[in-house]
């Protein structure tokens, strides 16, 4: 601790961690797909966007504000204004998640009756309410940590609470199944709580863990900044209302599609369990792959939040800008070869996973909106950083106003159903990432560089596809002859995602697209990786 991480290092930590959690999360929705079926995931997954709401109102974006003015007194060496903003938000924490974990507990039966509209969906709300209060807790010592930049503690509590709860997950629904679907769902939806409890308890240890190092600060801090209580509470609240309004857009979101798609479903000529088995393809299946890719980004935004805070309170407008502009790169590096391997490898990706090849329909429409919605969450984390935490809610509020009128239009058509709700999400995310980039460059003096952000991945991104299409054909064709059906499609996947990946890295070195800044920034390899760039002269200017 204390030692703070460049926020690229801090992000490919929380990556592999993440990827490491979506893995084990992967595995886990093989087996309930397997166990449970799509109508048993969907029951599981009625019980979220309720959870996830209360859940952002309960953390009210404090975390967040913890990280950024833990960030902004570290940059002063003001160790005990740091100190002094962690407790007081843990304090709110505690009650607010108390609060909201009795709410769902007492509330199930009210948000059955007239939100998610299916009884069955009572005793998951009911299990999954006291997670609540643990995760509310565990997220104000995960934004202390990261106002240090340490995203170690993080990673290792995210990986030891997904254990936990998939451990929980699997004992319960094979305990539980026997009694019926809505009893093995809820058994799932309890592996949060078990899970947010094991992470709660590892940063506790490595809390007090630290506290004779964070003493020794203490004693050595020679700057004192003046600020009462009442203005650490008051920033505290003027940062974290903002990004609470932000926070609870999706959920919210999520509870619209909860009503808003069965119902326009049944429009379409769907029974109720058709139209909930679709929804689960695409909130438990579809949306559940495109979290893969999310990974980097959303790491990226937890680690640019104190990064940019740090480089703002030292006024260092340069520093703010580089940031900036690597943070872009890394995140359309990223996303843009995602989400057209994705789409090109929709059906193979959910007859591997799912054994499902219907949910590939919504998959590949959901991947056209990667981008934008990886676009969206590291612009969001950049102008959160800066203090601008109220434009990524009003941008998003648009796009979801747009998004609402969209899917009740769209998901009534017979010709696209459920997709008409997935292109509804991608449009939304859209016009919310492209108020935020403008923002971002209007703040900063950034400009967003269409040729290299863009063209140049996209180019490369072009010959992957290629390259990913012919390859699983061939693959699969050859594997085929050796093994079972789904054996042959995952080896297949897997050397078609791999020999993509070369082929995109390739294609970007050859036009010009790996600058040598990009390569300096990525720890451990990065040197290296530059020698052999220079050798053969493959860095753009």
């Amino acid at each position: 601790m204390f030692r703070g991480q460049s926020f690229i290092k801090g992000a490919l930590i929380l990556t592999a961690a993440g990827l490491f959690v979506r893995v084990i999360g992967a595995v886990l929705r093989i087996f309930l797909a397997a166990i449970m079926g799509d109508e048993g995931i969907g029951l599981y997954q009625m019980a979220y966007p309720v959870y996830t709401t209360l859940l952002a109102i309960s953390t009210a974006g404090i975390p967040i504000a913890i990280s950024k003015l833990v960030a902004e007194n570290l940059a002063h060496k003001d160790y005990r204004g740091a100190h002094r903003v962690f407790i007081m938000s843990l304090v709110i924490l505690t009650f607010l998640g108390a609060l909201f974990s009795l709410l769902l507990y007492y509330g199930a039966g009210f948000f059955v009756r007239n939100i998610v509209k299916d009884p069955r969906a009572y005793y998951p709300l009911i299990s999954i309410s006291p997670a609540i209060l643990l995760v509310t807790v565990l997220s104000a010592f995960r934004g202390y940590f990261q106002g240090f930049q340490e995203m170690m503690p993080t990673a290792i509590s995210q990986i030891i609470e997904q254990l936990g709860r998939v451990v929980v997950v699997i004992v319960l629904v094979f305990l539980l199944l026997p009694r019926g679907l809505e009893f093995a769902a809820a058994g799932a939806a309890f592996g949060a709580v078990a899970g947010a409890f094991l992470g709660l308890l590892l940063l506790l240890y490595l809390f007090f863990k630290n506290r004779g190092e964070y003493k020794k600060r203490l004693k050595r801090q020679l700057v004192q900044r003046d600020f009462s209580s009442r203005e650490v509470l008051y920033r505290i609240i003027a940062l974290s209302i903002p990004i609470t309004l932000g926070s609870l857009v999706i959920p919210l979101v999520n509870m619209v599609d909860l009503s808003v798609v069965p119902l326009r479903l049944h429009e379409a000529g769907y029974s109720t369990e058709e139209a909930t088995a679709l929804y689960g393809q695409l909130t438990g299946m579809a949306s559940s792959v495109i979290q893969f890719p999310l990974i980097l980004t959303i790491a990226l935004a937890m680690s640019l939040v104190p990064a940019i805070s740090e480089a703002q309170a030292l006024k260092n407008n340069f520093l703010v800008k580089a940031r900036t502009d690597l943070a872009m790169r890394f995140t359309l590096f990223f996303s843009i070869p995602a989400s057209f391997g994705l789409f090109v490898l929709a059906e193979p990706t959910t007859l591997v996973l799912f054994e499902n090849a219907p949910a590939a329909y919504p998959l590949a429409l959901m991947a056209f909106g990667l981008i934008f919605l990886s676009l969206y969450t590291a612009t969001s984390g950049i102008l959160q950083g800066l203090g601008y935490v109220l434009e990524p809610v009003k941008y998003m509020i648009l796009g979801t106003v747009l998004k609402i009128v969209l899917s009740w239009i769209l998901t009534a058509d017979p010709r696209l159903h459920i997709g008409g709700a997935a292109l509804a999400t991608v449009i939304s995310f859209l016009i919310a990432s492209l108020l935020n980039i403008r923002k971002v460059s209007e703040v900063t003096g950034w400009r967003f560089n269409f040729k290299e952000l863009l063209l140049k991945p996209l180019t490369a991104a072009l010959f992957m596809s290629w390259g990913v299409h012919v390859s699983y054909r061939v693959a699969l064709g050859f594997f085929i002859t050796a093994f079972s059906l789904r054996l042959a499609q995952a080896s297949a996947l897997f050397l078609a995602i791999m020999l993509g990946l070369i082929i995109f890295i390739m294609v970007l070195f050859l036009v010009g697209g790996v600058r040598e800044e990009d390569l300096r920034a990525i720890p451990r390899l990065g040197y290296p990786l530059l020698k052999l760039a220079r050798r053969f002269k493959l860095l753009g200017r």
